[in-house]
């Protein structure tokens, strides 16, 4: 979406410009060309590379964790994406990122007079499952890890601050580095899947979120201020039905054989892998939400899964070919 002359005063600035989702909303934002100069910022700790940088994109530095470093990020601006998270173990790692880097961020926009501040958040924030059709008001979150936690923090301040909040559930793509790569691992590791693979799993393709997000940025008025929405893709494959779309595009194995949760899980602790045993439980129960925030806002959900995993294709090649 390009900007016009007239929108320079109102900046899009996009947190963690870097990341996986903040850098495919910043391709997202600039996809019909650069953008006019001041028109596209990007708040990054360190200033990529000349090579990795998107012409037309301002990038300045910054710190979640150090608010006196977000002093005049948000001038000029009009709308922040709020893509920058900690995802770990580390209890006060999450909090002084998730919730105090959050508020420092909130804070410095009120001082600027930004319009609207969009958080992208993380359906992880339910949950123990099953979540079946689940939709954004029909269970109080109850998370249960760091994590989890924190992000839910997070999203209560922006809320409070009459922003909009984002959940997306699994984010694939071209940057991936946990969705595909995991399931790959799993499937390495025990040639069957749990529960027959029925679970039926909410997803998003990095590049259809990064639209949304674009979207947004340009109309905030779309939706009412202080409102949470579901940024899943509305067709929920079955893990079976996703793990061949992977064999198709990717090669990777599909098992044909389906195992009861607890044997699946024995084995797979017979095997060694960064994948938990808790996080492959996960993928036995329904993780399904719905999302009607793409036709609410007139944005297409895009050309579906097994076109976005035939695009991302090269790169997970390279990242998961043994070096």
């Amino acid at each position: 979406m390009h900007l016009t002359r007239g929108d320079k005063q109102k900046a899009v600035l996009v947190v963690g410009g870097t990341g996986f989702i903040g850098s495919a909303a910043l391709r997202a934002l600039t996809d019909d060309g650069p953008p006019p100069t001041g028109a596209v910022k990007a708040l990054v700790r360190r200033i990529p590379d000349a090579s990795d940088a998107l012409h037309g994109v301002e990038y300045v530095t910054g710190d979640l964790t150090d608010p006196a470093s977000l002093h005049g990020v948000c001038d000029k601006v009009g709308t922040v994406l709020h893509c920058a998270s900690y995802i770990g173990a580390d209890e006060e790692r999450n909090r002084s990122v998730n919730v105090d880097g959050t508020r420092a961020l909130l804070a410095e926009a009120q001082r600027a007079g930004v319009r609207r501040t969009v958080l992208v958040s993380t359906t992880a924030v339910y949950g123990a499952g099953p979540h079946h059709d689940l939709t954004e008001n029909e269970r109080v979150p109850q998370p249960t890890s760091p994590t989890s936690r924190t992000r839910l923090q997070a999203e209560e301040a922006v809320l409070a601050a009459g922003g909009t909040v984002l959940r997306p559930p699994l984010v694939y793509g071209a940057g991936d580095v946990w969705v595909v790569p995991s399931l790959a691992e799993l499937l390495r590791r025990v040639q069957a899947l749990p529960e027959d693979g029925r679970a039926r799993l909410s997803l998003v393709a990095v590049d259809d979120l990064a639209r949304l997000l674009a979207t947004l940025a340009r109309t905030p008025d779309l939706l009412p201020p202080g409102t949470t929405h579901h940024a899943a893709h509305p067709y929920a494959p079955s893990l079976r039905e996703f793990v061949s779309l992977l064999g198709e595009t990717l090669g990777l194995p599909v098992p044909t054989e389906g195992l009861a949760l607890d044997d699946y899980l024995a084995r797979l602790r017979e095997t060694p892998g960064k994948v938990s045993a808790h996080q492959a439980g996960l993928l036995a129960e329904d993780r399904w939400y719905r999302s009607t925030l793409w036709s609410r806002i007139g944005c297409s959900p895009g050309p579906g899964h097994h076109t976005r995993l035939s695009e991302a294709a090269p790169w997970y090649r390279k990242l998961l070919t043994p070096q």
